[in-house]
């Protein structure tokens, strides 16, 4: 086994681009590499071009009637298909679509590939991420599936048992809809409520279908959940099911849009708090698999002062050279946000908060709907995976 990390990336994939105005701009991911080559974290990653996923790939998890309309979306944008998800308000079609959607599908499949075959340890693609496609609409800015097309893969060339970590603010629910009746495989999600967010589904009570039952774990948090209480939450939830399941590989996506200052959601997590949470996931996977890790990007809409900054924190921690939270954005970096955006940089590569929180052992609350949240979810998912949820 190598000891390297992998990065699958190439300019092609900053072709997944609906447009002008909408909140998923290729820019968030130029800046993320831009910053990371700045400070080096490049030079820590093994970095190969993503490969494009073909027909038979990404029909492993969608549908041929749904590849066909996607290809016909990417070569007339202008016409809709709302029956399959394509050019609605959410998910608008664009030029070669198809072929960039693609390309993103390759890039975790061969990030997938790398790990299970031992070529590395760790493998990143963050350009993927597209958790919402499901196997016949898009849905949520998500055309392909990707996680779910890698696990799919996965599943295909011998692995038995993989779990799924979800800490978008959204809802991991297309993967969570193709595996739902997998028993091989554990989806994890920790979201804002259903009750408050897209998509509306993640309730604590969905733990998975009658062959597969306590393989689907959900923690719906209340808005306005931050670093101590989205980080107690997952303590008291994620390491206890991941662990009980005893996967050979760990897969997260890794949405940074639980930011306070992201528009499109209502938790106020920060830097800090994610970061935290990458060091946690890579941490668990050394504990649990090995370290086989195959990690994504996500959502995420502060596309300068958010998104760059998180994912380039994940990008040093799955090459193993964590950043130092108080570490300078360099200036070159800074520049040139103001002199394309207009826009001051963020100085620092922390938001200057404690990522501390107070742990499950310390007691229940029930007076608070945040341990609310996880009690349901501890009590729904833990016995069926053989945990005592009292403890």
């Amino acid at each position: 086994m190598s000891g390297e990390a992998l990065l699958v990336f190439d300019d092609g994939l900053t072709a997944y681009d609906f447009g002008r105005g909408h909140p998923m701009s290729p820019i968030r991911v130029e800046l993320t590499i831009k910053l990371a080559r700045e400070l080096g974290v490049l030079d820590q990653l093994k970095i190969v071009p993503a490969p494009v996923a073909d027909d038979a790939l990404l029909g492993t998890v969608h549908t041929a009637e749904y590849i066909a309309a996607v290809k016909r979306a990417g070569a007339d944008p202008d016409e809709s298909d709302p029956v399959h998800g394509l050019g609605t308000s959410d998910t608008y079609c664009f030029p070669h679509m198809h072929d960039v959607s693609a390309r993103i599908a390759g890039a975790s499949v061969e990030a997938a590939r790398a790990v299970w075959e031992g070529d590395v340890l760790h493998a990143v693609n963050i350009a993927g991420g597209l958790h919402h496609a499901m196997p016949n609409q898009a849905s949520g800015f998500c055309v392909y599936n990707d996680p779910a097309i890698a696990i799919q893969w996965l599943l295909d060339h011998g692995a038995e048992r993989i779990a799924y970590v979800d800490v978008d603010v959204h809802h991991g629910d297309g993967v969570q809809t193709v595996f739902y009746n997998d028993p091989r495989v554990l989806t994890v999600s920790l979201h804002e409520s259903p009750t408050t967010l897209f998509p509306g589904t993640g309730s604590a009570g969905e733990t998975g279908g009658p062959d597969a039952e306590g393989t689907a774990v959900n923690v719906a948090l209340p808005p306005g959940t931050g670093d101590a209480g989205w980080l107690r939450a997952f303590h008291a939830v994620v390491p206890d099911v991941v662990k009980a399941f005893r996967p050979q590989v760990l897969v997260t996506q890794h949405g940074c849009d639980s930011h306070v200052e992201d528009p499109l959601a209502h938790l106020t997590k920060t830097i800090d708090g994610q970061r935290a949470a990458y060091v946690a996931l890579h941490d668990l996977a050394h504990q649990v698999t090995g370290g086989k890790w195959i990690a994504t990007g996500g959502g995420g809409y502060a596309i300068i002062d958010v998104v760059p900054r998180a994912w380039t924190h994940l990008l040093a921690i799955v090459a193993g050279s964590p950043i130092d939270p108080a570490t300078a954005v360099p200036e070159g970096w800074r520049e040139e946000v103001q002199l394309r955006f207009g826009r001051v940089a963020p100085v620092r590569m922390t938001d200057g908060r404690d990522a501390s929180y107070v742990d499950w052992s310390s007691g229940y609350n029930p007076d608070t709907w945040l341990d609310r949240a996880i009690n349901a979810t501890r009590e729904a998912s833990f016995p069926l995976l053989g945990l005592d949820p009292s403890y």
